[in-house]
């Protein structure tokens, strides 16, 4: 009888990385909750997603020369800088040495590889082409950084001047209004509608802050706990489907993680249905799990690869299934799911692009809807006051 700890997300995946090792379970229970500083201590210990994009890069070039993996580890160990990176290359590097695979040893830390990372590393196992997915994974790896990046930098301007409306603002409402009222209530004149609107508002948070943000709290928990749930997250993975600007970008996201891991199993000599199954394990939608459980099964009937994608032309646009009837019809199915790769690919970064180069132009007209709704509120009443005093 064995007790230890294992690094994990959740029970499920505690226990299926423990079955993973031919261990039989008889008691499986959360540890003990962190202390609050002990979490924030991990916050600033975190693995950076630049610290990820030099890994795998470097663990791709490592593969490319064709080291083999544990020595390509331990020269990355070497390398490495990032404390708990480096602390993490060395435990997977003794997992593989003590007889695991390579996804299995990243599956002991869920925190710093992805579960898009670990399902790509599985299906390269099934194949033997590791070289080739890692090299995959450093350009999916440096292409995410640099559109998170983008997006970044044209956030922080914008959010310079929200930070700075809502200091003003603050001290509008707190300050010079509550001096303003008296004025106006001995003058006789009444306050303009927005200013009234902004003095109430004012008063309002003052009164009931704590109420609030009470609320607020609870609300975000019971969001984040539904989220987290089975429904809620079959919820949210739909919703990432229908919205209008979020699909344009999900959907083309999730087809060439698809297509791409598709033509490297097939490519690797593995059957069509057992690739489709495989490939959805490598998506984080369970809606698109579901469905190409259920492709997999059909083409086990015999049903075409085609065909069967065609019943779901919500999740997958029809030019998906024509091209796949061409790789059907010419027997290279896999540089076909390579092709559809690479357009829905470009797709995604050019909606990305174009949304990220919006995102400016947009918060900047709605900070100055916002400022001319301040100022509005500001010099009305001074406006209203000072005719009140010349008619007098």
């Amino acid at each position: 009888m064995q007790v230890g700890f294992v690094d994990a997300i959740d029970k499920d995946s505690a226990a299926s990385i423990l079955a993973s090792h031919d261990l039989f379970i008889l008691y499986l229970e959360s540890a003990e909750k962190r202390r609050w500083y002990e979490g924030l201590a991990s916050y600033f210990e975190r693995v950076k997603r630049k610290d990820m994009v030099i890994f795998t890069r470097q663990l791709a070039v490592l593969l490319e020369a064709r080291l083999p993996l544990n020595t390509a580890l331990k020269t990355l160990y070497d390398q490495t800088n990032q404390p708990t990176l480096k602390e993490t290359v060395y435990q997977i590097s003794e997992d593989i040495d003590a007889g695991l695979a390579f996804s299995q040893a990243l599956e002991r830390h869920p925190a710093v590889f992805s579960n898009f990372f670990i399902s790509m590393v599985r299906s390269s196992e099934v194949t033997g082409n590791l070289n080739e997915v890692a090299g995959f994974l450093a350009d999916y790896t440096e292409k995410e950084d640099l559109l998170i990046t983008k997006a970044r930098s044209a956030m922080i301007y914008p959010a310079i001047v929200i930070g700075l409306f809502l200091v003003v603002a603050t001290i509008l409402v707190t300050v010079v209004f509550p001096q303003l009222k008296p004025v106006f209530e001995q003058s006789g004149a009444d306050l303009p509608f927005l200013t009234k609107l902004l003095i109430n508002s004012g008063d309002i948070a003052g009164r009931w802050w704590p109420a609030i943000a009470l609320v607020v709290c609870i609300f975000f928990i019971i969001i984040v706990d539904y989220v987290k749930s089975p429904e809620g997250r079959a919820f949210w993975d739909e919703l990432k489907t229908r919205l209008p600007i979020v699909s344009k970008v999900h959907v083309p996201v999730t087809i060439t993680r698809f297509s791409n891991a598709a033509a490297i199993l097939l490519k690797g000599g593995v059957p069509l249905a057992q690739s489709i199954e495989i490939v959805s394990q490598t998506i984080d939608n369970v809606l698109y799990q579901d469905i190409l459980r259920e492709v997999a099964e059909e083409i086990r009937q015999g049903v075409p690869l085609s065909e069967a994608i065609s019943k779901y032309p919500d999740y997958f646009p029809p030019l998906v299934s024509q091209m796949l009837v061409v790789g059907e019809s010419t027997g290279q199915l896999d540089k076909m799911f390579m092709r559809i790769s690479t357009f829905y690919n470009r797709e995604a970064d050019n909606v990305i692009n174009n949304v990220v180069d919006l995102i400016q132009p947009i918060l900047m007209i709605g900070i100055g809807v916002m400022v001319a709704f301040l100022f509005a509120a500001v010099l009305l009443p001074i406006y209203k006051l000072t005719a009140t005093f010349g008619s007098s």
